[in-house]
């Protein structure tokens, strides 16, 4: 999928209040706030003076008219920061049937409630199937050359998801977590286990549950994104 307009670079100056980050234009020099669609900690991504891209928009009901997409690592490698942008890409893949682990299913449904007060990713479903239930997390944390890892920071709201998809492996369906790193410079996944214990531990018994577990990488460029080759998972 392409980005909906050409993105500009911008060096970061800070990112603050979770959804902010003011930057400064290259060339006209120009400094701005752009809205930050990534509510994590960024660890390793939000430095500043770090080269980014922005996307900019003129839609009169939005606030801020640049939307902060990727960061350039500068050696030809780029992250992908919008955690909404792997939603938009699976829905594509998995409608496309691009995926060989999901193209048996008709029907790709985003959003649906289930669990408790939880709304899944995507519920697949088939006549004659169980219904499989699909969740994607975004990957943008590396701290090790080629290996990417998640969570980047304590996520209490993940672990409560990883148990409502055994919950629903108990009930007689398919339960999936798919984790998608946008980073183009990884070719392995791993669990950041110093980083949150109880989630890695919440992991390994969604998995002894019969929970699957799925990695993909993405193809990130200031062009565009879309979803590349399954990811060696290293647990």
């Amino acid at each position: 999928m392409r980005f909906q307009t050409d993105l500009v670079p911008a060096r970061l100056t800070r990112r603050y209040k979770r959804f902010l980050a003011d930057c400064v234009l290259e060339g006209p020099g120009a400094e701005i706030t752009a809205h930050c669609a990534n509510p994590g900690s960024m660890m390793g991504l939000a430095e500043p003076g770090t080269r980014v891209w922005l996307e900019p928009n003129d839609d009169p009901k939005k606030k801020l008219k640049y939307g902060w997409r990727l960061v350039d690592h500068e050696n030809g490698h780029f992250t992908g920061v919008d955690t909404s942008l792997p939603n938009r890409a699976l829905k594509a893949a998995l409608t496309a049937k691009a995926l060989p682990p999901f193209a048996v299913y008709d029907m790709v449904r985003p959003e649906v409630k289930y669990g408790q007060k939880s709304r899944i990713d995507f519920l697949l479903s088939k006549d004659g199937l169980p219904d499989l239930y699909l969740e994607v997390k975004s990957v943008t944390l590396s701290r090790s050359a080629g290996l990417a890892e998640f969570p980047d920071s304590v996520t209490a709201r993940g672990a409560k998801h990883l148990e409502e998809l055994s919950q629903m492996v108990e009930q007689g369906h398919r339960a999936a977590m798919l984790y998608l790193v946008q980073r183009s410079d990884c070719t392995r996944f791993a669990l950041a286990e110093d980083l949150d214990p109880t989630y890695a531990s919440a992991y390994r018994d969604a998995r002894a549950a019969g929970v699957e577990t799925f990695c993909y990488s993405a193809n990130i460029s200031p062009k565009g994104a879309h979803l590349a080759d399954a990811l060696e998972i290293s647990i």
